[in-house]
């Protein structure tokens, strides 16, 4: 449909722009798969393309190529996965104090005090194989045990992590919130030349399952599956669960990777400790996250990854047709799963 006015005319020539400039950054073989793939209008780049059936940018689907033929995995490393904003940077700071407790026993001088989590526990396909921004990321100094974070469905991880004894930790948010926060958070991120995305064309987009890494209940299924057959290899968590007792989760998610709290440092309440340090509150404070930032190519401030961090916030959005067509689709996707959510993180905020 050609454009019907300037405003039309010039948001279509950046999108243009923006998704040729992204194309000549691409390798060559990554530029002929793309041609060959489905593609829909992008939230926050010009495209989404359906790569290994899910949802993914040009620039994402090199770093996961990337990713996939170069990753060796080691058998004490870690990888926290999810769907974006479902709690995401509070489990990578929470897995990393748990790991590396013996290493920083002080609270004084403990590094996510002065680093984001993610720069802590750095993504594959955002900062370890973005080689289009120019992103290096030397594997062979990270201390061990290595933590890595991916929001790549489990069928589109490394293969060396699948066959490795390499542990994955996955959190997912009741489908609601996790609509509202991606979308507050793209507006927030989008570049200025382009108008911010609606929330009725956003949500449609997402019923339909057309955001990046989505289909987004696809996405939790392929983790939840993993985890009833490997129950030792994958530990999924629910954000609302570790929200409502974090204290019992901790323990789980340090016996989950081989390094239970000792009677002695229960006594002590480093748990506690441990659950203060990386609490919303105390991280969203930090200098760090209210004026660092992260990122080389697409720039994010690191105060947007802390926003809420409630339950029951997308009641504010949704309206009664919003909720009945979102609620379908989940009990459908989810029906005969076993994978059920409570009913108020839906239906209620309290």
């Amino acid at each position: 449909m050609p454009p019907t006015n300037l405003a039309d005319f010039t948001n279509k020539k950046m999108d243009h722009e923006q998704e040729a400039s992204e194309e000549n950054k691409l390798s060559q073989d990554c530029k002929e798969l793309i041609l060959s793939l489905p593609r829909e209008k992008g939230w926050i780049t010009p495209y989404l393309y359906l790569f290994q059936g899910f949802w993914y940018s040009s620039t994402e689907i090199q770093a996961i190529n990337t990713f996939q033929n170069q990753f060796q995995a080691k058998d004490n490393d870690v990888v926290i996965a999810s769907v974006p904003k479902s709690g995401t940077t509070w489990l990578k700071a929470l897995t990393f104090a748990i790991l590396h407790r013996q290493y920083f026993p002080s609270l004084e001088n403990h590094p996510l005090l002065i680093f984001n989590p993610h720069e802590l526990v750095p993504p594959f396909e955002f900062v370890i194989y973005d080689e289009i921004n120019g992103q290096t990321h030397d594997l062979s100094k990270m201390p061990e045990p290595r933590i890595f974070g991916t929001h790549v469905p489990f069928t589109s991880l490394a293969k060396s992590i699948k066959e490795t004894d390499c542990k994955i930790i996955y959190i997912c948010r009741n489908l609601f919130d996790t609509f509202v926060s991606t979308w507050v958070f793209v507006n927030k991120i989008m570049p200025k030349f382009l108008p911010t995305l609606p929330l009725e064309e956003a949500f449609e987009r997402y019923c339909e399952g057309i955001i990046g890494f989505g289909p987004s209940w696809n996405h939790i299924l392929d983790y939840w599956k993993e985890s009833i057959a490997r129950p030792k290899k994958v530990l999924f968590l629910k954000y609302e669960d570790l929200k409502e007792n974090v204290h019992f989760n901790v323990k789980k998610i340090a016996e989950f990777l081989g390094c239970p709290f000792t009677k002695e440092e229960e006594n002590s309440e480093v748990i506690e400790n441990i659950i203060k340090l990386c609490s919303f509150e105390k991280m969203k404070e930090l200098k760090v996250n209210k004026s660092g930032t992260m990122g080389k190519g697409r720039i994010v401030e690191n105060k947007y990854f802390f926003r809420k961090a409630e339950i029951g916030d997308w009641v504010n959005y949704f309206s009664p047709s919003m909720v009945e067509k979102l609620s379908k689709i989940i009990e459908e996707k989810l029906s005969r799963s076993g994978l059920s959510f409570r009913v108020y993180d839906f239906n209620s905020s309290s």
